[in-house]
């Protein structure tokens, strides 16, 4: 007798410390696709599962995992759904999983938008403990340039309304995305808007273009130059010296040249550290070769 399948489509991500939760698809694709760097979803429209697919689901996670307590709801933005549909799934869950403790998935800055304090606090009441989101700057142009669809005071009030929710969040950033020249420029950008938020954690990516990606036509036109290895390193430098807040640095990602984790502030002075040695000590042409030898994220 054939194992039940649960229904995913496309690409499946997940943050590295999701990797013990259960996963359930709550959507597949992205809302947006004009960010011009990402490839991430390339072919994958988006769509969102029927509540009749997602029931069908919990009701073989509760016969293979029935004391699943952490569940991560899959698909690249599934916070983009209403507040009626996100709290319905809320109810599916604790019925299914009672033992579930909480639940959590990715977002766009404006998901958050149409939802209120109250409805933000209502989910929370329901087990959504954490957010992922991607806002990879908060350097206006950038985000202009980038076709992000916001900007940084947008990223401001709308992570406020996380923190007065109680709603913890993980944000990435997107080291480089600037171009050459505006490392420095995006790392102050960003720490001045962080510095003002409570992120769990800060995720670090380094930029890395793929044929899937608008961006890899511009740098193949010389309308965008990509930053230099040696100029990322002073940007995470940067970014990391800037930082005020109480949070924890997750930078182990295989995209990053000089890989990283840490929890501010105790462990500044160390990182920083590692930077400077690295800034001093690494060829950009060995930094830039190692790049080169990344297919797939």
């Amino acid at each position: 007798m054939a194992c039940p399948q649960l229904h995913f489509t496309g690409q499946v991500w997940r943050p590295p410390y999701e990797a013990n939760s259960q996963l359930l698809q709550l959507t597949s694709g992205c809302t947006w696709h004009k960010c011009k760097f990402c490839s991430l979803y390339h072919g994958t429209p988006f769509k969102m599962s029927p509540l009749s697919e997602i029931e069908q689901d919990l009701k073989i996670i509760r016969q293979w995992q029935p004391r699943a307590r952490r569940v991560y709801l899959t698909g690249a933005n599934p916070f983009a759904l209403s507040y009626n549909r996100l709290m319905d799934v809320g109810v599916l869950l604790r019925k299914y999983l009672p033992q579930m403790v909480s639940f959590g998935m990715f977002a766009r800055v404006t998901d958050i938008t149409p939802k209120s304090v109250e409805e933000l606090k209502n989910l929370h009441h329901l087990k959504l403990d954490s957010i992922n989101i991607g806002i990879e700057t908060a350097h206006d142009p950038t985000l202009e340039r980038m076709n992000k669809g916001y900007h940084a005071a947008d990223i401001l009030e709308q992570l406020s309304k996380l923190d007065e929710a109680g709603i913890r969040y993980n944000v990435f950033y997107l080291n480089g995305l600037g171009g050459k020249g505006n490392g420095v420029e995006s790392a102050t950008a960003t720490a001045d808007i962080l510095n003002q938020l409570h992120p769990c954690i800060i995720n670090i990516v380094s930029l890395t273009i793929f044929p899937e990606s608008q961006l890899y036509q511009e740098v193949a036109d010389g309308t965008y130059e990509e930053e230099p290895e040696i100029e990322r390193l002073i940007e995470m430098r940067t970014l990391i010296e800037r930082l005020t807040i109480k949070t924890n640095l997750l930078g182990h990602h295989i995209s990053n040249t000089v890989p990283i984790t840490g929890a501010l502030p105790n462990d500044k002075a160390a990182l920083l550290n590692e930077f400077d040695k690295a800034i001093t000590s690494f060829p950009e042409k060995e930094l830039k070769a190692y790049r080169n030898k990344i297919w797939h994220l």
